[in-house]
């Protein structure tokens, strides 16, 4: 039996066992870093497809900080805020078929600490917080592109060409919360988004050539915190634009030229409003590939719009590494082993 299998490789009839692995290894998960924080964005090529049944944990550091809580996607801006939170991220996401198209699922917890100085209705806080954040669930649904890949020839036939899903993002409030501190890791009440993340091919679909358009226009939407220290902490609907250009130079190494754009969003202390968002950030993102299962990326964003006082201000780094795995290529590899 395992003489036939290796004929069959030989011929042809099984696609490359180390493409295969690279293709699915790395593919899956990398976009649930992020949709918890207040301007870090999802990754470049996280809506890439892999196969149905991928598995994928990735463990992640972030760096931000700015005139607002970057822990809080509301982004309540104080003049004189100084904000810095240091944050590890631990995730898993899984991609499965449902008629005949992508269902992704991904769960992620937050821990670290927060610390820094703000303002609330003429308050001063110098404050620090550590401990777990809210966890964040994401369900994700392809409309419009390539069907679910359910075997290995598929995923070495994959290109997304014109692809757009339709994402639902939950933060459920059972965080770290005090609610005598201005700065915390949990929020206290219930957010999330919709969004419809959109991937264009440009040019040809070969390893070390790939280049893609990459946009993902979304909408946050908040419950009030009735107990933000003693005051009821309100925001409107916010909208997040994210753009990313990516390529690759070589197989296993690739870049991305990322913005982000955020409009909305106005928050209210016990009624009284401060200003709607019209941020704009730029950044960089590189991945590699480092094996068949396991890849790392990072990135760096920062305001450009910042120069009033009013403006939001903020900059963050991002390093995470993604293990990605799948029974079908992980059993290959079983096999190749024992030839």
């Amino acid at each position: 039996m395992r003489d036939e299998s290796k004929r069959h490789r030989e011929k042809g009839h099984f696609p490359s066992i180390a493409r295969s692995r690279r293709l699915v290894g790395a593919i899956v998960a990398l976009a649930i870093i992020c949709p918890t924080f207040a301007f870090a964005q999802i990754p470049p090529r996280f809506y890439w497809k892999s196969l149905a049944g991928a598995n994928a944990v990735p463990v992640i550091y972030q760096s931000l900080s700015g005139n607002a809580n970057p822990m809080d996607p509301a982004l309540v801006v104080s003049d004189d805020a100084s904000v810095d939170a240091n944050v590890a991220l631990v995730g898993y996401a899984k991609m499965l078929p449902l008629f005949d198209r992508t269902l992704t699922l991904a769960v992620l917890e937050t821990v670290g600490r927060i610390s820094g100085e703000t303002t609330v209705a003429g308050r001063s806080y110098n404050q620090s917080a550590t401990g777990f954040g809210d966890p964040m669930l994401e369900v994700g649904y392809n409309l419009i592109g390539p069907k679910a890949i359910k075997n290995l020839p598929d995923i070495m036939r994959y290109e997304p060409k014109f692809s757009l899903d339709l994402i639902v993002d939950v933060v459920f409030p059972i965080g770290e919360y005090d609610s005598d501190q201005a700065l915390n890791l949990g929020l206290n009440r219930w957010y999330g988004r919709v969004g419809a993340p959109i991937v264009w091919q440009i040019g040809p679909w070969v390893p070390g050539r790939r280049t893609t358009f990459e946009v993902f226009p979304s909408v946050w939407f908040f419950s009030d915190n009735n107990d933000y220290v003693g005051q009821t902490l309100s925001t409107d609907p916010k909208l997040q634009l994210e753009a990313h250009l990516t390529r690759d130079f070589t197989e296993h190494f690739w870049g991305s030229l990322d913005t982000t754009y955020l409009a909305g969003g106005k928050s209210s202390v016990n009624g009284v409003a401060g200003d709607s968002l019209n941020t704009l950030g730029i950044g960089l993102t590189l991945g590699y590939q480092i094996n068949d299962n396991l890849s790392l990326t990072a990135g760096y964003m920062a305001t450009v719009n910042d120069s009033d006082p009013e403006d939001l201000r903020m900059d963050g780094f991002r390093l995470s590494f993604t293990y990605g795995w799948h029974k079908i290529v992980e059993g290959q590899k079983r096999l190749k082993s024992e030839e």
